[in-house]
């Protein structure tokens, strides 16, 4: 495993387990196998509802706490500055948790105009101690400003849509300027576009690797933090087998040379679901 040292200081695994449409009573299993699998990062969300089957793997693992790195998010409808509170502690204990490593929002949902007060409700946890790290996901640069100007704590990471088609250059040069990290949700693209390119595929063959492999170590080359998400066993093993290659500078390039600005998710400025 590679790790990555937020600005706070924590250290993180630079790969990690997602676990984004999977579905609760299948969680524990999936954990359990990503865990078994060398994985010391899992991702998780309230909106996900599998908190509960993560909580139960973690429950169950001899690894020590101290050596797993969880994070999990607020919703949107859970935003403001006392619903973030609560929202935590429900969390919390449906994780079955004495502390998070990593809280983030989910969104900024700008329509609402509520994401400066949860960002200062997730302030207060950091101080408490009962979060580790403090960050978002599918921050635009502009409500990343925001916080800049209204808030104290600079979040440690930005979670966002980012795979080939969607490089977000603009995005990752202004949270490397504020020492922000940027971690890819669907970093392998939805649909297969990507996995099944022919310059993904001739770049796998040349490596005796598979496509996927080939994207995760793309993500990890660049600097990103990546979270892979699967429930079949082998490819949960295949996506943390990507510590024994690299690719080289032509070929990161070559990959670069996909992006497309292409989004299978929305775009931040217009997610305003609650």
């Amino acid at each position: 495993m590679e790790f990555v040292t937020l600005n706070n200081g924590t250290r993180m695994p630079q790969l990690g387990f997602g676990v984004w449409q999977v579905p609760d009573d299948e969680a524990e299993a999936a954990v359990t196998n990503a865990l078994k699998a060398g994985y010391r990062s899992i991702d998780t969300a309230m909106i996900y509802q599998n908190e509960t089957g993560v909580g139960k793997a973690l429950a169950k693992t001899s690894i020590p706490r101290e050596e797993l790195f969880i994070t999990t998010k607020v919703w949107n409808a859970d935003q403001g500055y006392e619903n973030t509170m609560n929202a935590f502690e429900a969390s919390l204990d449906r994780l079955g948790l004495d502390y998070v490593d990593l809280y983030l929002i989910h969104w900024p949902t700008p329509e609402f105009d509520e994401y400066v007060d949860t960002y200062k409700a997730l302030e207060a946890l950091y101080e408490s101690g009962k979060v580790k790290a403090i960050g978002v996901c599918n921050f635009d640069i502009d409500h990343l400003e925001r916080l800049k100007q209204e808030c104290s704590v600079t979040p440690v990471l930005n979670q966002v849509e980012c795979h080939p088609f969607l490089a977000q250059e603009e995005l990752r040069n202004y949270c490397d300027t504020n020492d922000i990290y940027v971690e890819a949700w669907s970093p392998l693209m939805q649909g297969g576009e990507v996995l099944n390119h022919p310059v993904v595929q001739n770049i796998a063959e040349d490596h005796q690797k598979t496509g996927a492999q080939v994207i995760l170590r793309w993500h990890l080359q660049r600097g990103n933090i990546v979270i892979p998400k699967s429930v079949t066993p082998s490819r949960i093993k295949e996506n943390i087998d990507v510590f024994d290659f690299e690719l080289t500078d032509d070929e990161l390039e070559i990959i670069n040379n996909l992006d497309r600005g292409i989004r299978k998710g929305p775009k931040p400025a217009e997610m305003n679901k609650r």
